[in-house]
């Protein structure tokens, strides 16, 4: 059976998931952006929290972290080191266990220098916080932006089939950004057409699959010549073309 997943709006933007193990019933919350509608879908689903994996320090991905403890105190905060009120630091390679699904921490630096993704390889399902984003990116915050750079070619090198959660419902925005600077992709056409119409419908664009961001994500794709020319970089190395993209959607 496959790990179940719910996904819904937490504060203004960000997403809020839970992930459970049909097998054993243990189920996660992905980060803890705001307890209240947290709790919610645990309630309507009749979950109860067993683990909270963190990927970030950022307060929207925290915040919700004391609410949650009281409801469930026995769940097991796992994530960075650096954060407070965990019960077990994480890095690198690190197995994390929901139930009976285990997944692997992958350092993700760049957003955050302590930033992790989660990969569940057996249910080809992938966490990836703040890190990348359905035809975008996170802010380089704490890195130079070819560090995150080389944080998105190893999440890039997973499976296309790989289904993607991410902690924010910026979508559309990323979809227009990216028609800015790869008009003449058709996928990327057809996909913006697709968000839009999802949007205006109030409905959630993610998950997203890694094979379909590797074809309308331009920050996947800086090793383009189309993408390279519109920055006037053409032939310029991937980490530069990322950096030079990454600062104008800064300023966009």
């Amino acid at each position: 059976m496959s790990l179940e997943i719910r996904q819904f709006l937490c504060l203004e933007d960000n997403l809020g998931v839970l992930v459970q193990d049909p097998e054993s019933g243990a189920t996660a919350s992905i980060d803890a952006p705001d307890a209240a509608p947290i709790l919610a879908a645990l309630a309507m689903q009749g979950w109860a929290l067993t683990d909270i994996l963190l990927t970030h320090h950022h307060a929207d991905h925290i915040q919700g972290l004391g609410g949650l403890k009281s409801a469930f105190p026995q769940a097991r905060v796992i994530g960075p080191a650096d954060i407070g009120g965990i019960d077990r630091a994480v890095d690198d390679g690190d197995e994390v266990c929901v139930g009976t699904r285990s997944a692997k921490a992958i350092a993700v630096p760049g957003h955050t220098l302590d930033h992790l993704a989660y990969w569940f390889e057996r249910d080809k399902l992938l966490f990836a916080g703040d890190a990348l984003f359905a035809m975008g990116c996170g802010r380089a915050f704490e890195a130079p932006p070819a560090v995150l750079y080389r944080s998105l070619m190893r999440l890039a090198s997973l499976p296309d089939d790989t289904l993607i959660c991410c902690g924010h419902e910026y979508t559309l925005a990323n979809a227009r950004f990216a028609l800015r600077v790869d008009p003449d992709n058709e996928a990327l056409q057809r996909r913006a057409q697709d968000v839009a119409a999802a949007r205006a419908e109030g409905r959630l664009t993610l998950p997203t699959r890694m094979g379909l961001e590797r074809a309308t994500n331009p920050f996947l794709r800086v090793h383009e010549r189309a993408i390279q020319e519109r920055l006037g970089l053409a032939g310029a190395d991937p980490a530069e073309v990322f950096t030079a993209l990454r600062e104008l959607k800064n300023r966009s």
